[in-house]
C-alpha cells in the first residue's frame, strides 16, 4: 500500500487517467492520418501507373488546343460570330532542361491527383477523429459537413482545371514583352502552375462552410459580412495572390468567383443566422 496521502494518491491517479486519455486519443489520431495517407497513396500510385491518362491528357491536357475550354470558346465564338475568343493557337513549348525534370513532374502531379481524388475520405477520417469530441449543438451546426466540404472542393477544383488553368495557360504563353523572345517553359513550372490553381481553387472555395460554421458559433453576423464587405474583397484578392501563381490575370480570374462565393456566404450567414436564434431564443 502507498504511504502517500489519500488526496495526494487521487490527484495522481487523476494525472494518469487524464495522461493515458491523451495518449490513446494520440494513437487514435495517428491512425486516422495512416488510413488518410494510404488511401492518398493508393491513388497516387494508380495516377502514376495511368501515365498517359493522367499526365498525357490530363496535366497536359490546357498545354493543347484540342482542349475541352479552348474548343468551348471557339464554338461560342461561332454562335456570336466573333472570332476574338476563339483560341486555336498556344505559342509555347514544353521542355525538360532538368535530368529529374520529368519522372519528378511525374510524381508531383499523381500525387496531385491522389489528393483531389482521396480528399473526401482523407477528410472523413480526419472528421470522425473530430467529431466526438464536439458538444450536441456543435455537431448540429457542423452536420452534412463531410459532404458539403467535399462538394465545394470538387467544384473548386472543377473550376480550377477547366476555367482558371485553360485561360490562365493561354494569357501567359501569348504574353511577350517582345517578339524576340519565346515562350518555352519547363516542365517544373507548367506543373506547378496547374496543379497550384486547381488545389488552390478547391481550397478556396471552401468558404460558404466556413462562413456557416463562424455564424452558428457566434463569431460572425450576416450583418457584419455586409459592413465590411470591401475589406473582404480585399481579402480576397490577397488569398488569390498567397496561393496562386504570381500573375495578375491568374489572381483577378480566382477572385472573381470568390467574390460570388462571398455574396452567396453572406446568404448562407443570414440562414445560419436566423436559424439560431431561433434555436437560442425560441420562435
Amino acid at each position: 500500500m502507498s504511504n502517500l496521502p489519500l488526496d495526494q494518491r487521487n490527484e495522481d491517479d487523476e494525472k494518469d487517467v487524464i495522461e493515458m486519455s491523451f495518449l490513446d486519443h494520440l494513437e487514435e489520431l495517428r491512425w486516422h492520418i495512416i488510413r488518410a495517407f494510404v488511401a492518398i497513396a493508393i491513388f497516387t500510385i494508380a495516377a502514376f501507373l495511368s501515365k498517359e491518362v493522367v499526365f498525357g491528357m490530363i496535366i497536359l491536357g490546357p498545354s493543347r488546343v484540342d482542349f475541352w475550354t479552348y474548343q468551348w470558346l471557339c464554338q461560342l465564338g461561332e454562335l456570336l460570330d466573333t472570332q476574338a475568343i476563339c483560341i486555336d493557337e498556344l505559342p509555347f513549348i514544353l521542355q525538360s532542361r532538368q535530368m529529374t525534370g520529368q519522372f519528378t513532374m511525374h510524381i508531383v502531379s499523381s500525387f496531385a491527383v491522389g489528393i483531389v481524388f482521396a480528399f473526401p475520405y482523407a477528410f472523413w477520417e480526419i472528421w470522425r477523429f473530430i467529431s466526438p469530441g464536439l458538444y450536441i449543438n456543435e455537431k448540429k451546426v457542423a452536420r452534412g459537413a463531410v459532404f458539403w466540404v467535399s462538394l465545394l472542393f470538387m467544384i473548386g477544383v472543377t473550376f480550377g482545371y477547366l476555367i482558371l488553368t485553360p485561360l490562365s495557360v493561354n494569357f501567359l504563353s501569348n504574353y511577350q514583352i517582345d517578339p524576340s523572345i519565346l515562350n518555352e517553359f519547363d516542365i517544373v513550372s507548367y506543373v506547378s502552375t496547374v496543379t497550384t490553381l486547381v488545389l488552390a481553387c478547391g481550397l478556396l472555395f471552401q468558404l460558404p462552410m466556413v462562413v456557416m460554421f463562424l455564424t452558428k458559433s457566434g463569431i460572425i453576423t450576416p450583418q457584419l459580412m455586409k459592413t465590411y464587405r470591401k475589406h473582404g474583397v480585399v481579402v480576397i484578392f490577397f488569398l488569390g495572390a498567397l496561393l496562386t501563381p504570381p500573375d495578375p490575370f491568374s489572381q483577378v480570374l480566382i477572385a472573381i468567383p470568390l467574390i460570388g462565393l462571398y455574396q452567396i456566404s453572406i446568404a448562407v450567414s443570414k440562414r445560419a443566422y436566423k436559424k439560431r436564434e431561433k434555436e437560442l431564443f425560441g420562435a
